[in-house]
């Protein structure tokens, strides 16, 4: 059988070629790059690409995201270097965990540039915002059934302990929900995710099951808390153009003559 990693390779350089850009960096991002993947999760690779100088610079204007496959197997898009440049400046939370993500299938020099200067604009206020919000919206539509599945509880922990460790180091959380789970967590808590965790990582996406009380509860008061705690805060975002505008003209001169 064919290496899934190969594929995503290959599915790659065929994105560069037939879109004629060069892709920066690629990743997977979701519940592998979390490591907590059910046998039936899909793979869901990532991007950020760069176009040739001429392209910018045309009256007409491209479109900014490449959606180039979505089935039970593989989901590929990708973001414009521009584009990404600009959800940085807005402190995107899901860009830093795109930087952030253990399976890395490309990178860069010109990627490592980019991220680099783009460090600076991680916004803690709007991180606790992003986070807080995928788990009330992931608690509200999928756990309130007597039965749920496991993985929404996963969609709805795993930003929960990212904003604690937001709020205990003031900085981007790590990607993978082990090392979430190596904070300081009540032992019942801790032990009931790890009996959720081997029920889910076993059994098919799909798969209803029990409610988990003790697991329950603190979705419910930490979505309740955080929602003050985000109020609280006062804005925190990097308001500088310059230092990315100055890695957007460093990349585009590096691509002058090329033929991307």
């Amino acid at each position: 059988m064919r290496d899934i990693r190969e594929e995503i390779t290959d599915k790659l350089t065929e994105i560069e070629e037939k879109e004629k850009v060069k892709i920066l960096y690629a990743v997977e991002s979701g519940s592998r790059a979390w490591g907590v993947a059910s046998p039936d999760s899909d793979y869901d690779v990532r991007f950020i690409y760069v176009r040739a100088v001429k392209d910018y610079l045309s009256i007409q204007e491209k479109r900014d995201v490449i959606e180039w496959q979505l089935d039970d197997v593989l989901d590929i898009n990708g973001w414009d270097l521009k584009k990404t440049l600009v959800q940085f400046h807005k402190g995107n939370a899901t860009l830093f965990e795109w930087a952030n993500s253990p399976i890395i299938y490309k990178t860069t020099n010109e990627w490592k540039d980019v991220y680099e200067s783009c460090r600076q604009y991680f916004s803690e206020k709007t991180a606790l915002y992003h986070y807080y919000g995928t788990a009330n919206s992931t608690f509200k539509q999928y756990l309130q059934n007597e039965e749920v599945k496991y993985k929404k509880y996963v969609y709805a922990l795993r930003p929960l302990l990212a904003c604690k460790y937001i709020e205990d180091h003031h900085s981007v959380p790590p990607v993978k929900f082990d090392d979430l789970l190596r904070q300081n967590l009540p032992k019942e808590l801790s032990m009931e995710i790890e009996k959720m965790l081997e029920i889910k990582t076993q059994g098919d996406e799909i798969d209803l099951n029990p409610k988990m009380p003790v697991i329950q509860k603190f979705i419910e008061d930490e979505i309740v808390r955080y929602e003050q705690v985000v109020k609280d805060m006062p804005d925190d975002r990097n308001s500088d153009w310059e230092t990315l505008d100055h890695v957007f003209l460093k990349i585009l001169m590096r691509n002058v003559g090329e033929e991307i």
